[in-house]
């Protein structure tokens, strides 16, 4: 799996960088990259659900978590660090169905032009994201291919922290 999740962020690296939207030195988070496992293991039910007929959504819906998470943390980490299931309860605001359009209006607090144009960039990145998943040397319906699918979330979310990072102002720089 690690090639695979070495493969995704590779890609998903390249196309944000290329697009200005990433800086070609990732931004990081440890504090954002620390909430990965339990939000993962909490999003796993609805993600492998809905994989079977909208794998883009299922994919593209943990790159606004980790846009989210991201906000969370410039705004106030105190406070939002210490809820128990970050996952249940920014999908509990208007349902799983409505993740993005919650992350984008009411967290991120974009604009109809910035939420339209964030939008088509996390398509872009899951329909990507999925053409590598398909093309991957894993049996569809094994644990290979949950691993993979988990790999592939797990890269999809430090981009979409990365993404909101640097749209907030930060950059990875030496010291």
């Amino acid at each position: 799996m690690e090639i695979i999740e070495q493969i995704v962020r590779d890609d998903l690296q390249n196309y944000l960088a290329g697009k200005g939207l990433i800086d070609k030195k990732v931004a990081e988070c440890p504090d954002v990259e620390k909430m990965w496992r339990p939000i993962a293991e909490s999003y796993i039910q609805d993600g492998v659900r809905e994989f079977k007929d909208y794998p883009e959504v299922s994919l593209g819906w943990m790159m606004f978590i980790g846009m989210a998470v991201a906000n969370f943390w410039d705004e106030d980490w105190a406070k939002y660090s210490t809820l128990q299931d970050m996952y249940s309860w920014i999908r509990g605001a208007r349902g799983y169905d409505c993740l993005d359009e919650y992350v984008l209006e009411d967290i991120l607090k974009l604009n109809a032009a910035e939420a339209a144009k964030t939008s088509d960039i996390v398509a872009d990145c899951a329909a990507r994201v999925n053409s590598l998943l398909r093309h991957a040397p894993v049996e569809p319906g094994t644990a290979e291919a949950f691993k993979a699918y988990v790999a592939c979330l797990h890269q999809l979310y430090l981009a979409g922290m990365a993404m909101r990072l640097k749209s907030l102002g930060y950059h990875m720089a030496k010291l």
